[in-house]
């Protein structure tokens, strides 16, 4: 019987594709072995926060270095 695993990547993708704290344009993901880099704009500190935890709730994702930046709103 063939299995087929998925990779580190793609299951760093499916992630994505599913969580509101990873999707959009403005955020980049790159593994990079077992540690991930993510890097973009996000619109507060809670879905900074959350986009790290759905990261290391990945089968394989050690680490996460969360270079996400938080869009500072002005104020009217």
């Amino acid at each position: 019987m063939l299995t087929c695993e998925a990779t580190l990547e793609e299951r760093i993708g499916s992630a994505a594709d599913i969580s509101p704290y990873l999707m959009g344009s403005n955020i980049s993901i790159e593994p990079e072995s077992r540690r991930v880099v993510v890097r973009g704009v996000v619109n507060s500190y809670y879905e900074k926060q959350m986009a790290q935890e759905t990261l290391l709730r990945v089968d394989g994702v050690e680490s996460v270095d969360n270079h996400l930046e938080v869009l500072r709103r002005r104020c009217r």
